[in-house]
């Protein structure tokens, strides 16, 4: 399955674990592909510079040029052609056109104006604790 993890899905996974880190687990061993854009990867190098963040990432004894290397080589990026506006944030918009590029079939977030277009053109949006239900165990 491929699936684009919105960025506040990433910040959570790798800054307090639970179930967006279980998506990112995922697709370190393969029962996920995670897709990204240069925008998203930007959007998300924007979020944990903020100092409000500062402190957590020390404590989890990293970096933000760390984290943003570990993400860049967890996701593949793929380039995305602008598309109309759908959502009431330009954000949420890229994010959607980003999944549409990749042929994704999931978008994972907690961003209440994306969870309200599930589906989005047979993309299934969901939380991560839901994501984890439709990603396979793999086969062995």
């Amino acid at each position: 399955m491929r699936a684009v993890a919105d960025t506040n899905t990433v910040v959570s996974a790798f800054l307090w674990g639970g179930a967006p880190a279980d998506v990112l687990t995922a697709a370190r061993e393969q029962r996920l592909t995670l897709i990204t854009s240069a925008t998203l990867i930007a959007e998300l190098e924007d979020v944990f510079a903020r100092e409000k963040f500062a402190e957590r990432i020390a404590r989890i004894g990293s970096t933000v040029a760390d984290l943003l290397v570990g993400y860049r080589a967890l996701a593949q990026i793929v380039r995305v052609t602008s598309m109309a506006p759908v959502s009431r944030d330009p954000d949420d918009d890229h994010v959607l056109a980003c999944a549409l590029a990749a042929d994704a079939g999931l978008i994972v977030t907690r961003d209440r104006d994306l969870l309200t277009l599930d589906p989005f053109r047979d993309i299934r949006i969901l939380s991560a604790r839901e994501a984890l239900t439709l990603i396979v165990e793999p086969r062995g």
